[in-house]
């Protein structure tokens, strides 16, 4: 490809809408233009880099045994309604009528669509165990898009979808897609990490998501050192002491240093616990934060206890109470169902269920909101002034607490950015939409299902958070645009243009993707576009190495230059082209 063919509409200064590295370096690469929010154009040089990935991700599936499929975009409500997700999932979900009035979704995930494929195809025990994917375009309603291709409201996705005899052959499906993963990854030059994951909207009985590790990541990964424990913050689990109880449990309706003060202490405009707790010269493992949720858009409401150290998790909140959906009830119910405005709530005396954290158990002399504006209560004891209607691990993990398995690691904390998510969904789809066969005794069973997604655009923008530099975009070789880019560094030279050309067609004809600059442009110009632009290898044609019958190499990577003769091109960029992929 030539440069004066192409079009790269490369830019020099940084976007004022863009945040993260990814998203300045595609903008300023002339990769994506913004069409609206979390909607992108996808550019020649943006387009390709998307195709090696697809190319990538197509060839691991077809190695693992899966079968590509195209469904449709536009879903029909009915197939949302059968599995109650058309009410459930949220409002990310864009629903569009059609001029009959007819409901339809677009499509988010395709559980639903190739359930429904399966079940009017599938009879018998001798069709299964059978997997299916498709690579196509997806649209989530995101409240707030950002990140360029990070967080996308329209976006490349491929989806495959298990269907098995049973939980076995699920369990094997599950361990293929997995090791399918982690080639996608390694092949597309991502520092990745599996960790386990909470299920979300998809539902299911487990799951992993791939986590590229960058700075720049939404996702935290928490990992322990000590084993191979690892998960998302949603998820991960922690084992902390509960904190330790004074020697003697001082009554309710007297406390403070020697019984003198009032139980409920008046604290005028302290609501935090960090206020509450200087205040009250009190440690704030020693407080009981309560924090009022409502489940199900207002179906219940309830009390959610933690330690004052701690953080409520409202994934693990949701996954233990079985609820579709948990947010924090608003400031006028609060008072409604307390008395006391938010920062004075407290668990004594409340008359709704109480859900508590483990760390909770057995903390006597803690103290709370009053329920009453402005004030606190010291000396609260589980077990005599406030019992836990249900006990659950309702907190997030924290870097330095104990790690759960091995009970010895101490959790660490990295930034990291969800690029793949596999998961077990069992029969939650095939029972609801009844797809059923036949074992080899005839009678009906019920399928077992796995679903496994991964995110095109964003491997492509998780590496470039990966690898970048204050030049511009560092790509893997093999999901770079191009492998090659030839600067001839004046094209009105003759012998220059020329060099050049021979080179473009030696090394297109041994199998390498080559991109000539065969702009009449300046020296400089042409090497900030290519280093912007970030193709792995660089061939200077230049008028004092021509003179000696040699260009310059030089590896994007790694900055590293070689001066070659003109036979040797070829065999030089081969040997560097090499390096890169191993």
């Amino acid at each position: 490809m030539r440069m004066t063919k192409y079009f790269v509409p490369t830019a020099r200064e940084t976007p004022s809408e863009a945040e993260t590295a990814s998203h300045v370096l595609m903008l300023r690469a002339g990769m994506i233009r913004k069409v609206a929010a979390g909607v992108y154009d996808l550019l020649p040089l943006g387009l390709r880099v998307i195709r090696r990935v697809e190319n990538i991700v197509r060839d691991e599936m077809n190695r693992a045994g899966a079968l590509e499929t195209l469904l449709p975009s536009m879903i029909p409500a009915e197939l949302w309604m059968e599995t109650g997700r058309w009410q459930k999932y949220g409002k990310e979900l864009l629903r569009i009528k059609d001029r009959h009035g007819h409901d339809f979704c677009y499509g988010p995930t395709h559980e639903e669509v190739m359930t429904d494929l399966v079940r009017g195809e599938v009879r018998s025990y001798k069709q299964l165990p059978l997997v299916l994917y498709q690579i196509q375009t997806k649209f989530r309603d995101e409240i707030r898009p950002r990140f360029g291709m990070m967080r996308a409201r329209e976006f490349m996705m491929k989806d495959a979808y298990g269907f098995h005899p049973d939980e076995a052959s699920a369990a094997e499906g599950y361990a293929r897609m997995f090791a399918a993963y982690e080639n996608i990854f390694r092949r597309s030059g991502l520092k990745f990490r599996a960790v386990e994951a909470d299920t979300g909207n998809i539902g299911g009985s487990s799951s992993h998501e791939f986590m590229v590790l960058a700075d720049t990541g939404e996702d935290t990964v928490v990992s322990c050192p000590d084993c191979s424990y690892a998960s998302n913050l949603e998820k991960a689990e922690s084992k902390d002491r509960v904190a330790e109880n004074p020697a003697s449990i001082l009554p309710l309706e007297r406390g403070g240093a020697g019984g003198a003060s009032p139980t409920d202490v008046e604290t005028p405009n302290q609501k935090t616990i960090e206020e509450v707790s200087a205040f009250l010269k009190m440690p704030p493992e020693r407080f009981i934060k309560t924090l009022v949720y409502c489940l199900d858009e207002g179906k219940e409401h309830l009390a959610v206890l933690v330690r004052g150290d701690c953080e409520v998790n409202e994934h693990k909140l949701k996954t233990a109470l079985g609820a579709d959906s948990v947010e924090l009830a608003s400031f006028e119910k609060v008072r409604e169902l307390t008395g006391a405005g938010a920062g004075f709530v407290g668990p004594r005396g409340l008359k709704m269920k109480i859900v508590a954290d483990h760390l909770l158990r057995g903390i006597t002399n803690a103290a709370s909101g009053a329920n009453k504006d402005g004030f606190h209560t010291i000396n609260l004891s589980e077990g005599r002034d406030f019992k836990p209607d249900v006990w659950i691990d309702a907190r997030n993990a924290r870097a330095g607490d104990l790690c759960a398995r091995c009970g010895k690691g101490r959790l660490d904390f990295h930034r990291g950015i969800e690029v793949g998510h596999v998961f077990r969904l069992g029969t939650k789809y095939s029972k609801a939409m009844n797809a059923s066969y036949l074992d080899a005794d005839g009678k009906e069973r019920t399928m077992v299902m796995g679903t496994y997604g991964v995110g095109i655009g964003r491997i492509a923008a998780a590496a470039i958070e990966q690898s970048h530099d204050q030049a511009g975009i560092v790509w893997p070789y093999s999901i770079a645009p191009f492998h090659v880019v030839i600067l001839p560094l004046n094209v009105a030279k003759p012998d220059l243009a020329q060099t050049a050309e021979r080179i473009y067609s030696e090394l297109s004809g041994a199998g390498f993707d080559v991109l000539l600059d065969d702009r009449d442009e300046r020296a400089g110009f042409k090497f900030n576009d290519a280093d912007l632009v970030g193709i792995p290898i660089q061939v200077i044609v230049g008028e004092k190495g021509l003179k000696n019958g040699e260009v310059e190499i030089k590896v994007r990577k790694t900055a590293a230059r070689f001066s070659v003769k003109l036979e040797g091109v070829g065999p030089k960029i081969r040997e560097i082209a090499d390096g890169l992929l191993s």
